[in-house]
């Protein structure tokens, strides 16, 4: 049983899965500060329970300031931009935003005796595998600026790891999806990409309908297939990384964090269809930049690693939490 005799930093703790790794965090008992600059956040996302802070990571002199005065003994890095199109098109924001910023942010942690960071990753490192499933030891090559940032953070903390007493777990998120089960938190960006998110939206009558991008993919129905993962099944991955950092602080992990199985963009869009008992109305228009045909996850390392036991891995699940967040908004 790991002592909670420290408080943990949640940076982007205001965002979707920030916030929700917040009351992952008080609901096992921990302290928490969120440092966040409300950028793509917002403020109603963070707990009472909570400690918010508005600012940025690249604040060397104010993260430092709440590492003393808060008793940070671990960061849980969330703060950063996430969309693929867009760091194709303004490549420089994302390496700033993840890149520069997260080594920033690393810097102060270790000037500042913070011993344990958990940083979120993401799949896109891997690029176009060819894989059913993709491992950890899988070559890497992003295809695009998004995942090439990620991966120069993942191999900043490597290397600081191996230098200084210093240990970090980077959990490699395939789809994210879903909202809090009790209805605390959910998804609540305007203009969120994510497919779920969308088509919920869609079935509210929020958008028009719901755009397919690209149907000749190598996949069983011709659209991009994903491994989605509920976000409350993905941030206590988060907190039993935490707990094992703890107790093992001469050790590091680089782990995917997905439930190993793929669902199409149809199969998707036919399980809202499920959910809701209506028809979405789909968009079929041309593939997306650096977009590959197939994300599924080989979880074995993460299941071995950590114990981990999902508990929402069920498509109609996902949806269904999601659809509840996207009516109370």
């Amino acid at each position: 049983m790991v002592t909670k005799d420290f408080t943990v930093l949640v940076t982007g703790g205001a965002g979707y899965i920030g916030s929700h790794a917040v009351l992952a965090l008080l609901d096992s008992g921990y302290d928490v500060v969120v440092l966040d600059n409300l950028t793509t956040g917002f403020l109603r996302a963070v707990p009472d329970q909570a400690i918010f802070i508005e600012g940025d990571i690249e604040d060397s002199t104010l993260s430092a300031r709440l590492i003393a005065e808060h008793g940070i003994g671990a960061i849980m890095h969330f703060a950063g931009s996430i969309i693929v199109p867009e760091s194709v098109e303004n490549p420089l924001k994302y390496y700033h935003n993840n890149s520069a910023k997260s080594r920033t942010l690393i810097e102060t942690a270790v000037t500042n005796g913070v011993k344990h960071f958990i940083f979120s990753s993401t799949a896109t490192v891997y690029g176009v595998t060819g894989l059913m499933q993709i491992p950890e030891d899988t070559p890497k090559h992003p295809t695009n600026p998004y995942g090439m940032s990620k991966l120069m953070t993942e191999a900043m903390l490597t290397d600081v790891a191996t230098a200084y007493d210093f240990n970090f777990c980077a959990l490699r998120y395939f789809n994210v999806a879903g909202a809090d089960p009790k209805g605390r938190s959910g998804q609540s960006t305007q203009g969120a990409t994510h497919l779920i998110k969308v088509a919920v939206e869609a079935v509210l009558g929020k958008r028009d309908g719901v755009a397919i991008f690209g149907t000749d993919y190598d996949t069983h129905d011709g659209t991009g297939t994903r491994d989605y993962i509920h976000v409350s099944d993905l941030v206590a991955a988060h907190v039993l990384a935490l707990e094992k950092l703890v107790e093992d602080p001469e050790t590091s992990h680089i782990m995917n964090c997905g439930y190993g199985q793929g669902f199409s963009v149809n199969d998707v869009l036919d399980a809202v269809d499920r959910v809701t008992n209506k028809k979405i109305h789909r968009v079929i228009q041309g593939r997306r930049a650096g977009d590959p045909d197939s994300l599924v996850s080989d979880n074995r390392l993460i299941k071995q690693t950590l114990p981990w036991q999902p508990k929402y891995a069920d498509l109609d699940v996902i949806v269904a939490h999601a659809l509840a967040w996207e009516r109370k908004l």
